[in-house]
């Protein structure tokens, strides 16, 4: 089965600031860059998107120009939820909370937040209850870097330590094998 991971493209945040869950705009235009990415999807696809504004955008896009199956939203396939940290620069983020989460991101809550763990394992729900093996469809999946990266995980038993040897740029689409 083939699945297509999409990131969402560029938001309009400023360099250095933590959004995780926040609900942020994409940043304009991207138009072009949308077309970039429906020109690598195939059509009759089932579509899961992200509930984030910054994913759905695209989603309903991708809806509107290619022919789409179903098309439903996840709250997990969001983003990590950066807690106290959402919508903070990282350099005004304490170093003695940044500091050991920079240590062991994988295991390491943050406050009123989540670990990576936790993306992890939301992700991995997603993956055992949505996705069938026996689906012959192709698959769309919107969402985020870190969703992109424990789904790679997930499908080549990377160690989540080494999620960020996955590059996972805006606006980027993998096509993955189940």
């Amino acid at each position: 089965m083939e699945i297509y991971l999409v990131r969402h493209t560029e938001t309009i945040c400023e360099k250095g600031i933590c959004y995780g869950q926040s609900d942020v705009n994409l940043a304009e235009p991207f138009e072009s860059v949308f077309q970039n990415i429906i020109s690598q999807l195939p059509s009759e696809a089932i579509l899961f998107s992200s509930p984030l504004k910054r994913c759905t955008i695209l989603a309903q896009h991708i809806q509107n120009k290619i022919k789409i199956i179903s098309y439903q939203e996840d709250k997990r396939l969001m983003e990590m939820n950066f807690g106290d940290w959402e919508m903070k620069n990282w350099n005004d983020i304490p170093p003695e909370q940044l500091n050991p989460w920079m240590e062991d991101f994988v295991n390491i809550q943050v406050s009123n937040g989540e670990s990576f763990v936790d993306l992890h394992q939301r992700t991995g729900d997603f993956l055992s209850k949505q996705i069938s093996k026996e689906e012959t469809k192709p698959i769309i999946i919107v969402a985020h870097a870190g969703v992109v990266r424990s789904i790679l995980c997930h499908q080549s038993l990377l160690p989540l330590k080494d999620a960020f040897k996955n590059k996972v740029d805006f606006g980027q689409v993998i096509k993955i094998e189940i």
